[in-house]
């Protein structure tokens, strides 16, 4: 039984479950999504390689649930060693001057609100020795991606200002920069697509896994 845990957020499908299943069995892993159904099927891709899950049917805008996922951690393991970090909203594709205030309000509470919250609650848990990984994309100012861009900008801005402020300390924060990938979000801006000629998620997990497990 390991005795290191990982935290996935945004581990029900796509890039997050693939790392999920790429670190299982050397990590206990604590696996947030909104889809219970995704997260029992990840469990058992887990099971199913001698690891071990804690399923956390959770919605990372909702504080309260971020409070008591982090109490619960600390409350049982006392620490992480590992937090991975893939939840991310995909906005329609529109002109910057047409974009809808709902679906920038969904963005902005997903992509920066819910990753500064979890920042500081996930901090001490993860002490000098952790871990942080976030994932990097190459859209942020292309033309039609401005509710993404906008609110992925900022992440990536809140991001490297906690890397560059953690460089001596620790926790160790680290940008992978996935290949494109078949998931859900990269459907929304490319139904058309030939997915074909995508990398699979769980390729790029395992290209990834070194840089992630640090």
């Amino acid at each position: 039984m390991t005795d290191r845990i990982a935290l996935i957020t945004g581990a029900s499908r796509g890039f997050g479950a693939a790392i999920a299943k790429a670190l299982a069995p050397a990590f206990h892993i604590v696996a947030v999504a909104r889809t219970v159904g995704a997260l029992e099927e990840l469990d058992d891709a887990i099971q199913a390689k001698g690891g071990q899950a804690t399923l956390a049917p959770m919605d990372v805008t909702v504080d309260a649930a971020m409070q008591q996922l982090c109490r619960g951690i600390h409350d049982r393991w006392g620490r992480l060693d590992l937090w991975v970090h893939t939840a991310i909203h995909a906005g329609p594709l529109a002109p910057a001057s047409h974009i809808a205030p709902k679906d920038f309000a969904s963005s902005l509470d997903v992509n920066v609100t819910a990753t500064q919250r979890l920042m500081s609650y996930v901090a001490p848990l993860l002490g000098t020795a952790g871990h942080a990984v976030f994932c990097d994309d190459d859209v942020v100012g292309q033309k039609f991606y401005g509710t993404y861009g906008a609110t992925k900008a900022a992440q990536l801005a809140l991001v490297r200002s906690w890397q560059a402020e953690t460089a001596r300390t620790g926790p160790r924060v680290t940008l992978v920069a996935p290949a494109p990938m078949p998931t859900a979000l990269r459907a929304r801006f490319f139904p058309g697509e030939d997915r074909s000629a995508l990398t699979p998620p769980e390729d790029e997990a395992l290209r990834l896994l070194d840089a992630i497990r640090g």
